[in-house]
């Protein structure tokens, strides 16, 4: 099966059709809104819980916890690897799961032992291994991101070079020349 498509689904419907202005504008406003609640509903939560929770508690099925949390880092770890063998961009996310998950190890087994003997090798493993590693899955997933924008933008024939990631549409191809504005060379913020 080739890897190239045409601008039509299955269906042979042209992919225009999908992205008609009030559509997107409908899909923004919704994901939109969906954070929005999502920020809203988990700040009161988060002092709730800062209240509300025991200084002290005993997990009956710690070892559980702890295998099923690297077995999910084994997982996302295993697939962004799969994915840069077979060159896909299921990297980025993958990357960034994986990178998520060496954040949330670090801090967990730091603030897991504090008090106690072992927190000087959890700060160590922290520093060491999982910070730096989950650093380098960010600047992977960053760096593929920055060469796909590159590419789309070359294809679509617009000028210079892409803005930075933090500026760049999130979806060039239906942004309009007017609201895309090229960035100069050598001015990219990293």
């Amino acid at each position: 099966m080739s890897e190239h498509r045409d601008s039509a689904d299955s269906t042979g419907t042209p992919a225009e059709a999908f992205w008609d202005g009030s559509t997107v504008r409908r899909r923004h406003r919704r994901a939109v809104g969906q954070f929005a609640l999502c920020v809203f509903v988990l700040v009161p939560w988060t002092v709730y819980l800062a209240l509300a929770l025991p200084g002290r508690f005993e997990a009956r099925y710690w070892p559980m916890v702890w295998v099923g949390f690297d077995v999910m880092l084994l997982v996302s770890l295993a697939g962004a690897g799969i994915a840069v063998w077979l060159r896909r961009q299921a990297l980025v996310p993958l990357s960034c799961v994986a990178a998520t998950l060496l954040v949330c190890d670090a801090w967990f087994d730091v603030s897991l032992s504090l008090g106690r003997g072992d927190v000087w090798g959890s700060i160590a493993s922290a520093v060491l291994v999982e910070l730096p590693l989950a650093f380098l899955l960010v600047m992977r997933a960053r760096r593929v991101l920055k060469i796909s924008a590159r590419l789309a933008w070359q294809r679509l024939g617009l000028a210079g070079e892409p803005p930075p990631l933090h500026k760049l549409p999130l979806f060039v191809a239906l942004a309009s020349s007017d609201n895309v504005q090229p960035h100069a060379p050598g001015t990219e913020n990293p």
